[in-house]
């Protein structure tokens, strides 16, 4: 059983207070939880859910680690990496495609011949030509 009770963020955006932080450092030896090279004054250092938000995980003390500013650019690059494949796949499961930037374009239900003529993609139906 814990002495202190456990902090948990009022929103995600919450930041932890000064006390949590120092729990945290405390928890992990003051070093970076992704490299671990200990802490010299001076280092920037950062506050990173081991879970991540878009996954489910909580704005709370247990899912914080101290990391080294350099480490958490480099996770969290790799994080938005994977959630940009993650949204990708998920549009593509829904139906959801990209919109048609500009007729003709590959997304577009309509397609240009060289003739002139105007061929929507659904239904292969001559809409236009080129006029005279």
């Amino acid at each position: 059983m814990r002495a202190v009770p456990e902090w948990a963020g009022a929103t995600d955006n919450a930041p932890p207070p000064p006390r949590v932080k120092d729990r945290i450092r405390d928890r992990q030896g003051n070093k970076c939880a992704l490299t671990g090279k200990p802490f010299a004054p001076g280092d920037k250092i950062d506050y990173d859910h081991i879970t991540p938000l878009w996954l489910g995980g909580a704005n709370r003390e247990n899912n914080l680690q101290a990391v080294l500013h350099d480490a958490h650019k480099r996770k969290t690059q790799m994080e938005a990496t994977v959630r940009a494949k993650v949204n990708r796949t998920r549009k593509k499961h829904r139906g959801i495609g990209k919109e048609p930037t500009m007729p003709g374009s590959r997304n577009s239900c309509f397609k240009k011949l060289i003739t002139g003529e105007v061929v929507d993609r659904r239904t292969g139906e001559v809409i236009g030509g080129s006029r005279p």
